[in-house]
């Protein structure tokens, strides 16, 4: 989640997916006794939050996706 403006995280869908799978496995983790697994997941579902929804600046869509030179 390092680079969140990879045009793969460009549809809201994906990002928020990615959200729920983190929020959904603490929920997992808390309910089967593991509380220490649980509050680490939910620090990747706050710093999923953080990088996709609050930091994350939308693309121009007009503009067409940078090619790498190789």
């Amino acid at each position: 989640m390092k680079d969140s403006e990879h045009p793969f995280f460009r549809p809201l869908w994906r990002r928020v997916a990615i959200v729920a799978v983190c929020l959904i496995w603490a929920v997992i983790e808390f309910a089967s006794g593991t509380p220490f697994w649980g509050v680490i997941a939910l620090g990747f579902a706050g710093y999923a939050v953080w990088q996709f929804f609050y930091l994350y600046k939308r693309a121009d869509e007009s503009k067409p996706p940078v090619e790498p030179k190789e």
